[in-house]
């Protein structure tokens, strides 16, 4: 029985700490703050309850199987889940309004054609196809499997990209938006391409077409809400480390990670005391905690992300008297009319004057104090947090009118795009309070893995150069949103009980 020390209690380091735990080992979490769940965070106020993280899940199966793997408890009988339906209801700039099904390809294509016109639907169902493949093509070593020594093999993007003639040459689309305007020929569609990109924290003028698998995921394996708040999730998977003798220490900050004989050894909490580990698990910001410096988390070779700051949410929660009324989808996308610049905006450390606002409106009993009141939540993505007095540019979301400025911006963007607030004025007579949330608060906001040209949208490997130091988390391989954190948690504990010759289960 080894003793392992989890650095953080996000999703994807208590997701390896339970599995590590029923495979015999005695796991204890550190944790700084005083809670569990890392991006999964929840305001209650007033009898309001809201998710101040991600408020939606895709690929339960990641979930499922952590249940499945650490006891006989099913997760369905931890947490109420519901499949969201309509999936999504998307306001277009000109006016154009469309509601996708819930995991419905058909029922996709179908609703594309009627609302925007006849081979809309079937540009964007094929375009489905070829995510499918980049999805069958991409799938095992991308996700399923710790990220190879030979990494190389993932600089090649595995979207079939289709082959246009332009100027007596034959071009393919390599980015997000160059698939937009090559292949789905709709400035509408490659929005909702866009969209889906920028939501992850991917800058869609760069990101490779190899994004496409985000859509196709979604719109194939559906999009569920947990009953109370993605929070519930985090609720069980906490309750689920604990029934499997996971010990927890909140209020523990880790300063730093002893090396003895040449392999972690333990950490170092703020108050001075040290512990001993035979392995670390590191689900923060491991390079500040090594005095060896940031080297030891690479292997010989590997790809290293650019040096930028992430991307993070900018979210309004609204507490409003009045029931929402019939026809309300769960989640609205009002999208910016232009994406182009948006992403500009974002990736460029500044703040897009029409962001595209993502509405969550949940139908949910456990939300609100009653069924006279409503709670809502606005989300975009918008450039990340720079500290004032750090080096480079970018906005300080710690400045309060820059806050109140923005939430007003995505409050008058919803407002005017969607009839069911009746207007800012109407909207505004409903609010009984808000509270802001930015990426000061929120952190960064890291992108999935993707396979593209330089590796440059891979994370670093869950095993590093120093024996006996894991990284797991969405700063890890296979990277960003609450599957692939599961997916990291997975990987991390393979990695230690079986060693260095685990491939992923199969």
């Amino acid at each position: 029985m080894a003793r392992i020390a989890v650095i953080g209690a996000g999703m994807g380091a208590m997701a390896a700490a339970a599995r590590l735990a029923v495979a015999g080992h005695r796991v204890t979490v550190y944790e700084r703050s005083g809670t569990y769940g890392g991006a999964l965070g929840v305001l209650e106020r007033d009898g309001f309850v809201f998710d101040t993280g991600p408020g939606l899940l895709h690929l339960p199966a990641v979930w499922r199987d952590l249940f499945l793997k650490t006891g006989k408890e099913p997760l369905e009988d931890c947490i109420g889940l519901v499949p969201v339906s309509p999936a999504s209801r998307h306001l277009f700039a000109d006016g154009t309004v469309v509601e996708l099904p819930d995991a419905s390809r058909a029922g996709i294509v179908s609703a594309l054609d009627g609302a925007l016109g006849t081979g809309a639907g079937s540009r964007w169902g094929d375009f489905l196809g070829r995510a499918r493949d980049a999805w069958d093509r991409s799938r095992r070593p991308l996700l399923e499997e710790p990220l190879r020594a030979d990494w190389q093999v993932l600089e090649r993007d595995p979207y079939p990209a289709l082959q246009r003639r332009s100027f007596l040459r034959t071009r393919r689309a390599s980015t997000v938006a160059e698939v937009g305007t090559r292949e789905l020929a709709d400035p509408r569609l490659a929005a909702l391409f866009s969209w889906y990109a920028l939501a992850y924290g991917l800058d869609p003028r760069h990101a490779p077409a190899s994004a496409a698998v985000l859509p196709y995921l979604e719109q194939t394996f559906g999009t569920w809400y947990v009953a109370g708040g993605l929070r519930e999730l985090a609720r069980a998977v906490y309750e689920r480390c604990r029934k499997r003798r996971v010990e927890f220490a909140f209020g523990s900050e880790v300063v730093s990670i002893t090396v003895r004989e040449g392999r972690a050894g333990g950490i170092v909490l703020a108050d001075g005391t040290a512990v001993a580990a035979d392995h670390v698990v590191a689900g923060a910001d491991t390079a500040a905690l090594l005095t060896e410096g940031a080297d030891v988390l690479w292997s010989d070779g590997d790809v290293r992300l650019p040096e930028r700051v992430p991307p993070g949410r900018f979210t309004v929660l609204l507490a409003l008297r009045g029931a929402a009324g019939a026809g309300v989808a769960h989640r609205s996308v009002v999208h910016s009319p232009d994406p182009s610049a948006e992403a500009a905006a974002v990736f460029g450390g500044g703040i897009a004057d029409r962001p595209t606002v993502t509405v969550l409106r949940p139908d949910d009993p456990l939300s609100r104090p009653d069924d006279r009141h409503e709670a809502v939540t606005l989300t975009a993505t918008v450039a990340g947090h720079h500290a004032p007095g750090a080096p480079g540019t970018g906005p300080d979301w710690t400045d309060k009118a820059l806050r109140e400025r923005v939430a007003e911006t995505l409050i008058d963007t919803v407002a005017a795009a969607d009839p069911g607030f009746g207007g800012a004025g109407a909207l505004r007579e409903r609010l009984l309070w808000r509270e802001v949330l930015t990426p000061a608060e929120t952190g960064a906001l890291p992108a999935p893995a993707l396979a593209g040209p330089g590796g440059r949208w891979l994370h670093p490997a869950n095993s590093t150069r120093l024996p006996g130091l894991y990284l797991v988390g969405g700063r890890a391989h296979p990277g960003g949103g609450l599957a692939h954190e599961g997916m990291s948690g997975a990987l991390v504990a393979g990695l230690i009980v079986e060693g260095a010759g685990f491939r992923g289960s199969r």
